[in-house]
């Protein structure tokens, strides 16, 4: 059976359609939710939320651009949700923050070379909540400042000087985890 002929069923209801979509994919895209996470339950929890979504949304996608993608970005958007809903109940982070110009030439891409993909991932997700929404979501999920801006409801140049931040902060750490294992 085709991935087109089991998101056909998924439209009609099938609940089998949906087990094999979800045990398809569901670890891939629990990676994704991890980058947002504090940690594994809740990226867990990121993930169930994604899938339900998905489930209610499958009806809108038409075909046109890989399954996947359309998928990844459903999750991602759960995820920007659940990280909204904790944001409003914990109300302990203020990523308006418009102390900071931010400089496109004052940002420079953190070197990750010699350092283990997992040891990088576990730097991002150290970072403070805000930096680390906005990096995932720029670097490594490819919105834009402008889509970021509306997706979490600040400025663009917020958006901007929270990447920068989140960038000198992963540089930082990344410059300690080489000093620390000889790499510098």
């Amino acid at each position: 059976m085709t991935l087109e002929e089991i998101v056909e069923k998924c439209k009609a209801g099938d609940k089998q359609a949906f087990t094999f979509l979800y045990n398809k994919y569901a670890p891939k895209m629990l990676g994704v939710c991890i980058r947002y996470a504090k940690s594994r339950e809740e990226a867990e929890d990121m993930l169930q939320e994604g899938f339900i979504r998905l489930f209610q949304k499958i009806d809108s996608y038409r075909g046109s651009g890989s399954f996947e993608g359309w998928m990844r970005r459903v999750i991602v958007n759960s995820a920007i949700n659940y990280y909204k809903t904790q944001i409003k109940y914990n109300n302990t982070l203020n990523v308006e923050n418009n102390d900071f110009v931010f400089k496109e030439e004052q940002a420079a891409e953190t070197d990750s070379e010699s350092i283990p993909q997992k040891k990088l991932l576990e730097m991002i997700q150290q970072l403070p909540e805000g930096y680390k929404m906005i990096f995932n979501l720029y670097v490594l999920d490819g919105y834009t400042h402008k889509e970021i801006s509306e997706i979490l409801n600040i400025s663009e140049n917020t958006s901007k000087s929270q990447l920068l931040k989140a960038k000198r902060a992963l540089r930082q750490k990344v410059e300690e985890y080489r000093k620390r294992y000889s790499y510098a």
